[in-house]
């Protein structure tokens, strides 16, 4: 018996899972939760000490549970550009600037008069939610704390270095957020130049290590404090949804991974490098070697369903379970309304931080099963266009697995197949993270020879759901006008977000 605990760090806490690798099993499973703040518009921020006591609480739980003190590996998934700035001892020195976190909208725009060649692998420039971007707002915004940091991390490189005492970076991080050079594993320091943060070369952890490699053994102390009695080695995990992939089975250039939740997460591998414009990457050996990571999604999804039915709507749990439920009886039905999936700006084909949000068509005659009906429908062609356009640019996707918060909204995840017109495969699992974590440890200690090996071992069963052809036919015909509508109002929208910002900022 081989026993893994993973940690799958997202945007409202973390899951932590013991995982018997033999028997291919998940044990045991525990969560502790921890806040955001939102002080300013498009701002979001956590604290990373929060994240180290919900880890070690959530950890120690899962150990206790699983009957079993012998723990032969650890690795950490978190969420991807939660950047911390902290001292070489990882004390925090500022908020940490959460991935959602949009305030460096003009910084990563700068980042596409950037002309050096590892650029292309993200599309020509970074997002807003990126790690580069933010570091650039803080060297404006910030000057102090830039100077003063020893450290500019990720959530992932932050927790690692509490469990084992060593600064380290994920190469899937370093390729997909940090402008690294993947295909060479080498930084770029004339694109850290260019943009006019030189110094954040010796801030970020200088070794980096490939997914599922070793880093090294757990300190003493922590292993302690998780209720460990064995001396585990941690596994270099990398971004929740990507190492999801390895729990989805979906590595191989063809697959889709869909993860929807707060987000969502469109990931899917080429064998070579291809011309994905509007999307980010590709990146070579980001997961595994000799493969081109795609990443595509949205921005805010699951987040919008929550924003309505919570603070719209003041509904609990249970209420916002009956209006999914109303919703689902309107929702083959024409409601005369369009929603535009933009609340946090949109990550892809658009690229575009400072869209927002908009209902049009609304009437006295609407009520708010209507209006859910509209946001999920808006989500849902926000995951189609996705997938269309990456089609449109000549990348396959003959299988998609889908997994996620989204499996337990039943009318999110069937309107998002209706949108999409095809078969997909639902993951009977939600953990894909913490398997694909697993996955990481096995691959450490040896278990197998590759990532695609252990993950095809390992993947999680899923299901064939298919689509609703009538449904399927109303979303073909909403799409062109979601997409013209997008196109119409982007200037109004730009607009509105400066109002918006220049507002928070007085």
């Amino acid at each position: 018996m081989t026993l893994v605990l993973n940690f799958d760090l997202g945007t409202g806490g973390v899951r932590a899972g013991v995982y018997d690798v033999e028997r291919k099993a998940m044990l045991s499973l525990s969560e502790a939760s921890y806040g955001t703040t939102y002080p300013h518009a498009g701002w979001a921020e956590q604290q990373p000490d929060e994240w180290w006591n919900a880890l070690v609480k959530a950890g120690r739980q899962a150990v206790e549970q699983c009957g079993s003190r012998d723990i032969a590996a650890v690795c950490v998934a978190t969420t991807a550009s939660s950047v911390v700035v902290c001292d070489r001892e990882s004390v925090p020195l500022y908020p940490a600037i959460l991935w959602m976190d949009c305030r460096a909208a003009k910084e990563a725009r700068a980042t596409e008069k950037v002309t050096h060649p590892v650029m292309a692998y993200s599309g020509g420039g970074d997002a807003v939610e990126w790690l580069v971007p933010k570091a650039m707002w803080l060297a404006e915004h910030e000057p102090a704390v830039f100077g003063q940091a020893d450290i500019i991390c990720e959530a992932l490189d932050f927790i690692n270095y509490r469990l084992c005492g060593a600064w380290v970076g994920s190469r899937m991080n370093a390729a997909c957020k940090w402008n690294y050079d993947s295909k060479n594993g080498t930084f770029v320091p004339e694109i850290y130049e260019a943009l006019g943060i030189p110094q954040l070369q010796d801030k970020l952890p200088q070794r980096i290590v490939p997914v599922g490699d070793a880093i090294a053994p757990l300190k003493p102390e922590v292993a302690e404090a998780l209720g460990i009695t064995s001396q585990p080695l941690l596994a270099q995990g990398g971004i929740d949804a990507h190492i999801g992939v390895l729990g989805a089975g979906t590595v191989a250039a063809g697959g889709m991974l869909i993860i929807g939740g707060t987000s969502v997460v469109h990931l899917t591998h080429l064998k070579e490098q291809g011309n994905v414009t509007g999307f980010w990457g590709p990146y070579p050996n980001a997961l595994v070697d000799g493969l081109w990571l795609v990443e595509a999604g949205q921005v805010s999804a699951g987040s919008i369903l929550n924003w309505f039915s919570s603070t719209i709507f003041g509904l609990d749990e249970q209420g916002h379970r009956d209006l999914i439920r109303q919703a689902s009886v309107v929702s083959a039905q024409d409601s005369g309304l369009l929603t535009l999936d933009y609340w946090m700006g949109n990550r892809t084909p658009y690229r575009d931080a400072d869209l927002r949000g908009a209902i049009l068509g609304l009437s006295l005659s609407h009520n708010r099963a209507d209006i859910y009906s509209s946001a999920v429908d808006s989500v849902a062609l926000g995951s189609a266009n996705v997938v269309a356009v990456l089609e449109d640019r000549g990348v396959s996707v003959e299988r998609i697995v889908m997994a996620g918060g989204i499996c337990k909204n039943p009318l999110w995840l069937q309107a998002t197949i209706d949108a999409i017109g095809r078969p997909v495969h639902v993951a009977s699992d939600d953990n894909l993270s913490l398997i694909g974590t697993a996955v990481c440890c096995a691959h450490a200690l040896g278990l197998f020879s590759d990532l695609i090996t252990a993950s095809e071992a390992c993947a999680a069963p899923s299901r064939e759901v298919q689509p609703d052809p009538v449904r399927s036919r109303r979303y073909r015909d909403t799409m062109a006008l979601y997409r013209d509508t997008t196109e119409t109002l982007t200037p109004a929208l730009h607009t509105l977000s400066a109002r918006q910002l220049a507002g928070a900022a007085q």
